[in-house]
């Protein structure tokens, strides 16, 4: 026996038995799971010790949705999620500038601004960043990642003028009412301002990579769904796979990757498609996985997509990215190869839009078990919530997004309609297949917060007491489940991870404290101890009590 973990508290997520004092691994496989007795019996001399006293251990987390290039790029951004104003944001930006030493010319990036946080309360535009220099093109992304804004010097550098304003399906550049560029790229445009900044070489997409895992394991992350094919200016995916495998072949990678492949047109998809990467299975580490397709916006920037107008900006419906033509035709494409579909899909309009396309795939190519996914999933109704128990649809939902849209999501559709919206306990008592994670970097990865948004329905300061829709709290299991064998079940490995489970993949969290008794305030609050990935030690907060 390679490694024994004893004397803990084991919450193995296997109902055949679900919680045990110790665990006994061979290679990178979970080999038994007992009392302590049983399972230091297996020790011989070579077999490392673990004196866990008392701490919880879990299965290795999933992250079903998160952008693990875009993270490792944002950590080389001014990073505005504290500015509380407009000129927080200059000043924050100027010193970002200064402090990196950024020569004249060369683009300035930043991420996470909210309009809803400023004095202000209105988006960012060309007259405010010009403030901060007119002689760097500046580009500030918006919390959501579906709005940008850029100066003056940006707009010159991508030719974006009065008399040459582009029209971009899926998306808009902002005019004024004499026709001026604002500044402010919404949805698909946003595209313009990332394909003009200069794209890394393939060893700097390994060093950024490795990086963001790295920091991922610390959370207890061991398998990751990332969205990374359209991350680089060229959309060259090929390039992308390439950095992922050879990081795997040095032995630099310390999460497992299921790569959600954007392939956002039929030109993109038909060659990856001829290329025959969809008939790859992948390995162990790394697997591409399903078309991952995004159709509409966010809530908060208001550009979801609803089947009514939002309700403090009746002029709008949210945008869409595709006409129902088009993502009929991607959709049943992807379908029709094998191909699982994730779709981003915030407003109920969208939903329903991608549903229509699932039917219709389905009843070209009966398949069962395809395990399509919508992502984000949040504005339903009882309609929503029954197709996707009719069409046996996965929901990919991120639990931390109540922190801020509990806020904001009955101004914008209304408190009627927002009852039945974030209803993850009606999607688990439908038996509604149900994953959850992060899209980090809108929101940061750490797995703990996420479970407490879960189980409170709270934002992270506490508010509002009992919880906003109490009666769709999840238990603690429940919210555990959705971040470990619920992500196993998306990608079809739910018979090698997800539980501790005798032959399957030896990924394991370790906890300072057992969160299923502990406050419920509390659970956001609590530390990974160490995280294993197949079988091997990746992440220590301190050294492990092992005693051999």
């Amino acid at each position: 026996m390679d490694l024994i973990l004893f004397n803990g508290k084991v919450v193995t997520m296997d109902e055949e038995n679900i919680r045990c004092e110790a665990v006994a691994i061979r290679g990178d496989k979970i080999y038994a799971v007992g009392d302590n007795e049983d399972i230091l019996s297996l020790k011989n001399d070579t077999t490392k010790l673990v004196d866990l006293k008392g701490k919880l251990v879990l299965p290795g987390f999933t992250d079903s949705h998160m952008h693990l290039l875009g993270y490792a790029s944002s950590l080389q951004k001014v990073d505005l999620r504290e500015a509380h104003s407009i000129e927080e944001v200059i000043e924050k930006t100027r010193k970002f500038i200064r402090e990196r030493n950024i020569p004249k010319g060369h683009w300035v990036l930043g991420t996470n601004w909210n309009h809803e946080n400023f004095k202000e309360k209105r988006f960012l535009d060309r007259n405010d960043l010009d403030k901060i220099s007119k002689e760097h093109p500046i580009s500030l992304i918006r919390a959501c990642y579906h709005v940008y804004s850029v100066n003056s010097k940006a707009l010159e550098v991508l030719g974006i003028k009065y008399d040459n304003i582009p029209k971009v399906q899926g998306g808009k550049v902002e005019v004024d009412g004499q026709g001026n560029p604002t500044g402010v790229l919404t949805e698909n445009a946003v595209w313009l301002a990332d394909n003009a900044v200069n794209e890394p070489d393939l060893e700097e997409l390994k060093d950024m990579i490795e990086e963001a895992a790295e920091k991922a394991s610390e959370q207890g992350i061991t398998t990751v769904f990332s969205d990374d094919f359209a991350y680089l200016p060229s959309r060259n995916y090929k390039k992308i796979i390439k950095a992922y495998r050879e990081l795997i072949d040095e032995d630099r990678l310390k999460v497992r990757i299921n790569q959600q492949c954007r392939l956002s047109d039929m030109d993109i998809l038909e060659d990856f498609l001829n290329e025959g990467w969809h008939k790859e299975k992948g390995d162990k580490n790394f697997k591409l996985g399903p078309l991952k397709l995004i159709c509409d916006g966010s809530l908060g920037a208001r550009t979801a997509y609803l089947s009514y107008s939002y309700k403090d900006k009746p002029s709008t419906f949210g945008m869409i990215a595709y006409s129902q033509d088009e993502l009929d035709e991607l959709i049943i494409t992807a379908h029709k190869e094998g191909m699982q579909v994730s779709t981003h899909c915030i407003g109920d309009k969208a939903m329903y839009m991608v549903f229509d396309s699932i039917e219709k795939a389905q009843k070209l190519y009966p398949r069962k078990n395809a395990r399509h996914t919508i992502i984000h999933a949040q504005i339903t109704d009882e309609v929503l919530i029954n197709k996707f128990k009719e069409l046996d649809v996965i929901a990919n939902v991120q639990p931390i997004f109540l922190n801020y849209d509990l806020h904001v999501v009955e101004e914008r559709i209304g408190k009627d309609k927002a009852k039945y919206t974030y209803n993850w306990k009606t999607m688990v008592d439908n038996d509604i297949h149900l994953t959850f994670g992060s899209d980090c970097p809108i929101e940061a990865f750490d797995v703990l917060p996420n479970i407490y948004s879960a189980v409170t329905r709270k934002d992270l300061n506490g508010y509002p007491k009992g919880g906003w829709l109490p009666e769709q709290k999840l238990s603690v299991y429940e919210a555990v489940y959705g971040f470990t064998m619920g992500g196993s079940y998306a990608s079809f490995e739910e018979n090698v991870k997800g539980s501790i489970t005798p032959g399957k993949f030896a990924d394991i969290v370790v906890l300072e404290e057992d969160i299923f008794n502990v406050e419920e305030e509390h659970i956001k609050d609590v530390k990974v101890e160490a995280t294993i990935l197949g079988g091997k030690t990746v992440y220590t907060r301190e050294k492990l009590y092992i005693v051999k």
